[in-house]
């Protein structure tokens, strides 16, 4: 509650209202929800891991069953990591958006500049720059790569009219989160928090080079240097 006291006078999205319940995201707690899906994942797959150990060690011959609880232990995390990639799923084209659609990307293409409109383009996602790290809003969601680019969150969120063109609803979800970047992070529901690799093989082939590039520009000066003379 002291956070957003501290931000009343800065502009805030009217939604928070709905969710006072919520701490209001930041630097801290995004690292905490991080740690917390990293453990929570471990607590569900080891138990597997462990078990299979010990059918095999107790008997040789229940290495079908070990088999099954080693293909639980790489599901389990798999599966949280498709829920994430799917905050990025662009939705089922409705019939007849056609000038709707034309004229909403023009908008949306004023709202960002020349590469991560091109990027958008390709990838269906924009990417936006904020204090929280690099974002990039889809039509149904946002993923966000904090400084460092060790680590992604997935948020589930959308516009609330489901009649919007494609290209709106990015729209309205990128100037929610320049209004107020933590506000904006704090209504939508947290789906993910991991490894990028992990999320990468679960995302659409389209969408892979938008999170690649987030990644680059959230690594620090250091690693880009690095990777620059290996070049």
């Amino acid at each position: 509650m002291a956070d957003r006291a501290l931000t009343a006078d800065a502009p805030a999205l009217r939604e928070l209202a709905a969710v006072p319940w919520r701490e209001l995201a930041g630097e801290r707690t995004l690292a905490r929800r991080a740690r917390l899906w990293k453990w929570w994942t471990v607590a569900q797959t080891v138990p597997f891991l462990v078990a299979a150990a010990a059918l095999l060690a107790l008997n040789p011959l229940a290495a079908p069953v070990a088999a099954l609880a080693l293909v639980h232990a790489w599901v389990i995390p798999e599966l949280y990591a498709q829920r994430g990639a799917n905050v990025a799923r662009p939705r089922p084209r409705a019939r007849g958006l056609g000038a709707g659609e034309e004229v909403a990307q023009g908008l949306l293409g004023d709202l960002l500049d020349h590469e991560p409109r091109e990027l958008r383009r390709r990838t269906g996602l924009a990417l936006e720059r904020g204090r929280l790290g690099v974002w990039l809003v889809g039509e149904a969601g946002a993923l966000l790569v904090p400084p460092g680019g060790s680590t992604v969150h997935c948020f589930c969120v959308r516009a609330t009219d489901s009649e919007l063109p494609p290209s709106d609803r990015v729209a309205h979800l990128l100037l929610a989160l320049r209004t107020d970047e933590r506000g904006f992070a704090t209504v939508a529901n947290h789906a993910f928090a991991g490894a990028p690799w992990r999320l990468r093989r679960r995302l659409h082939e389209r969408a892979r080079p938008a999170l690649d590039e987030a990644r680059r520009q959230s690594a620090p000066r250091s690693r880009l240097r690095v990777l620059a003379r290996s070049r």
